[in-house]
């Protein structure tokens, strides 16, 4: 899915479903932290893409609050 697709999804989203879904993926970012450490890890883009889509979150709340 490309990024304009996920960011069109993502500002559709309410306020408090955007937190809740950034909530999810720093679990598994640090889920995914701990993987590498015990080095079992076997998707290693996976940490990138998750913290991409963080970001876009925290972007689109930010605009929110402006």
């Amino acid at each position: 899915m490309s990024d304009i697709k996920k960011i069109k999804e993502l500002r559709a989203l309410s306020d408090a479903n955007l937190k809740e879904r950034m909530d999810e993926l720093a679990a598994e970012a640090m889920k995914l932290r701990f993987q590498k450490a015990t080095m079992q890890l076997t998707n290693t883009a996976r940490a990138g893409q998750v913290r991409g889509e963080i970001a876009r979150i925290q972007t689109i709340l930010a605009e929110r609050g402006r």
